[in-house]
């Protein structure tokens, strides 16, 4: 018998998160040990930048909210084990040529303007010459190392990894209020997987019970026109019994024959 599953990871970055830790990548230099000079035994900052790739890589994944293999494959030209990013018509072929289809669903999607703007100016100035996240001219295979460097020089708390990409911008998508079904279909899941584990984010969620909540239900004033004024019915006349059987008469009689 399997294990209950455990509950959806729920951490994702605020937009400020996000911009430090590109900022940590663009600003991350290469420290060394010094092997000679005054400076022997000690470590040094180099002019090298070893996370220009990791900033990629990043922008990728909060733009598309795609899994970090598809990011790592996104080539400029189609092939074996490549995803596929069509810079002429702004879609991004996710699955790899030659992989099968499963459950993680990878469909095509398009680009948002501006990461297309980013990825169109990394080939005219062949920062990506075949693949668009690439380390000393080859395909990283993977980024975690790089990534746990990235989250520390940037001082963010809480467990980050390279999956919280795609945590972000599902998440990202509800607080802008996109259509469900839509969002879904841009991150290739479910509709029902999207509401349960980031539907909360939406700005809709649950709004209308707790507007609700703190307001007497209001009457509309065509049903109040419809019901008008309150009928009160004559209060039942005290009967007086004079004379024998059959002879009965009401108060109001009474009172005026002067028997009252």
């Amino acid at each position: 018998m399997l294990p209950p599953k455990g509950r959806a990871r729920e951490r994702w970055l605020t937009r400020n998160e996000a911009a430090e830790l590109l900022r940590a990548c663009w600003r991350a230099r290469e420290v060394q040990t010094a092997h000679r000079g005054p400076l022997k035994g000690q470590k040094i900052e180099t002019d090298k930048r070893p996370l220009p790739h990791l900033a990629r890589f990043i922008l990728v994944g909060l733009y598309t909210g795609s899994r970090a293999g598809a990011i790592a494959a996104a080539a400029l030209r189609r092939g074996q084990g490549r995803s596929f990013v069509d810079l002429d018509n702004g879609i991004f072929y996710r699955l790899a040529e030659g992989q099968r289809e499963t459950k993680k669903r990878q469909p095509p999607v398009p680009i948002p303007p501006r990461l297309l703007a980013h990825l169109r100016r990394w080939v005219a100035k062949r920062i990506a010459v075949e693949y668009f996240v690439e380390w000393n001219g080859q395909p990283v295979k993977s980024v975690k190392t790089a990534f746990k460097s990235a989250v520390r020089l940037a001082k963010l708390d809480g467990k980050i990894s390279p999956h919280t990409l795609r945590h972000t911008a599902a998440t990202w998508l509800m607080q802008a209020g996109v259509d469900k079904w839509e969002a879904a279909g841009f991150l290739g899941i479910s509709v029902e997987m999207l509401d349960r584990v980031y539907g909360h984010h939406h700005p809709a969620h649950l709004k209308g019970a707790a507007r609700a909540i703190g307001y007497r239900p209001v009457q509309s004033l065509a049903k109040s026109l419809a019901k008008g004024p309150a009928t009160r019915l004559p209060a039942p006349q005290a009967i007086e019994i004079i004379g024998g059987p059959g002879r009965t008469r009401t108060s109001n009689q009474a009172v005026m024959s002067g028997r009252l």
